[in-house]
């Protein structure tokens, strides 16, 4: 299968062609692990306001914390100032990311109002400075490659080829197309034509994301557009093996549990708690039973009260 076979990208040598997506509160360290072991080739943090990390918002730091065995991780920013964009790939130029990634497709009102996320669609020219000026700010200091995550459509109609092509033009060393526009968030059905048509008029690799939730999907997605990588994101959400391509049917408590440890020496035991309600609830669904499963995480306050609900689960 093309999807499983090694590639290069960016310098670095991937087991595979298929890489878990920037996951908002969701791919933080200890998902990314997992995701790895699992199979993803590559990962990316969480988005990180680069606004935020200038004023040492309280939280940013944990964004940024790249484990040892996560394989290699993409640092991704959202902004909407050249000079916040430049300081933060300054200021993150020890990181151990393998590159610096700008978002320019999440479609929430909260990122959008400031002109950031995917409404950058809207605004070619100073999308453009922000990779110019994170490319400058990096050969200043880490020299790392500069990417971006786009969308194909914000508001009225968008270019999204003659703007991935500015990207490129800017010093973008990949482009990452989700087929769907900001208007659709995540509904509706990706345009994976959109995608191929990004790959044929840009020399830089394109990165395929939208509607893939099986290596299947990739396989497919690799051929129909010509892409050179494909981003799994949702549907990677309590299925962590799909990157290796033999689907579970059965609830891992082995796994499950293994996610929760790690989160508990990620995250303290109160924040880690809170946070498996979320992962609880992706892993048991469409299983019998799994809304009142749901329902008594809710209230679960131990870690021994969660395993014991994950022991639960699995003897269903």
């Amino acid at each position: 299968m093309l999807s499983t076979t090694e590639t290069d990208f960016l310098g670095l040598k991937l087991k595979s062609r298929v890489v878990l997506a920037p996951l908002a509160g969701v791919s933080g360290s200890s998902y990314r692990y997992l995701c790895h072991r699992e199979g993803a080739a590559l990962s990316y943090t969480e988005m990180i306001s680069a606004k935020g990390l200038y004023y040492k918002s309280s939280g940013t730091a944990e964004l940024f914390r790249i484990g040892e065995d996560e394989g290699p991780v993409g640092l991704q920013l959202f902004g909407s100032e050249p000079d916040m964009i430049a300081f933060a790939v300054k200021e993150l130029a020890d990181n151990p990311c393998a590159f610096f990634d700008i978002n320019m497709g999440c479609p929430v009102p909260k990122v959008v109002k400031s002109c950031e996320g995917s409404a950058l669609l809207a605004e070619p020219d100073l999308a453009a400075r922000l990779v110019e000026a994170a490319v400058r700010a990096s050969e200043e200091t880490s020299k790392k490659a500069v990417t971006i995550k786009m969308r194909i459509g914000f508001g009225e109609a968008v270019d999204y080829v003659s703007f991935a092509k500015r990207m490129e033009e800017a010093g973008a060393s990949a482009i990452t197309v989700h087929g769907r526009t900001r208007e659709q968030y995540y509904s509706g059905k990706a345009d994976w034509n959109a995608i191929k048509k990004v790959k044929d008029a840009v020399s830089v690799p394109v990165i395929g994301n939208g509607d893939v939730r099986s290596l299947e999907d990739a396989e497919r997605m690799l051929a129909d557009t010509g892409c050179d990588l494909v981003m799994i994101g949702r549907a990677s959400m309590g299925d962590p093996w799909v990157f290796r391509g033999d689907k579970k049917d059965l609830f891992d408590a082995d796994i499950i549990a293994e996610h929760f440890d790690l989160l508990l020496k990620e995250k303290g035991e109160k924040r880690a708690c809170l946070e498996m309600r979320k992962y609880y609830a992706w892993y048991t669904k469409g299983m019998r039973g799994a809304a009142e499963l749901r329902q008594t995480i809710n209230s679960a306050t131990t870690p021994d009260e969660i395993k014991e609900l994950i022991n639960k689960a699995h003897k269903l």
